[in-house]
């Protein structure tokens, strides 16, 4: 299980360490974020490859508190993988075959 620690809150900013996390689940949180209107600004950084955790910074334009939106992409992350499982499921069902 992930554990989320808040490093930093500042104004309209705030940045998340996603503790035993790599570069998958945060560019996935990183590239949702960004696709909303209100958010300004979107990315992470890892201070070392080998060590270090992904640290999410996202900004919004003041319209909407970054934490609530932090909680909003992961609920819409949370509901796309789900809806491509039930795809996936439903596919598997019909026997439907990879085309080469």
């Amino acid at each position: 299980m992930t554990k989320l620690r808040l490093l930093k809150r500042s104004g309209n900013t705030v940045e998340l360490e996603l503790v035993g996390e790599d570069h998958t689940i945060a560019n996935l949180i990183a590239k949702y974020a960004i696709k909303k209107p209100y958010v300004v600004y979107s990315s992470y950084i890892i201070s070392h490859p080998l060590v270090g955790n992904p640290v999410i910074v996202l900004t919004t334009d003041g319209s909407r508190d970054p934490l609530d939106v932090i909680e909003e992409t992961l609920r819409e992350i949370i509901s796309d993988a789900r809806e491509l499982e039930k795809a996936f499921n439903e596919a598997f069902e019909k026997g439907v075959k990879c085309e080469t």
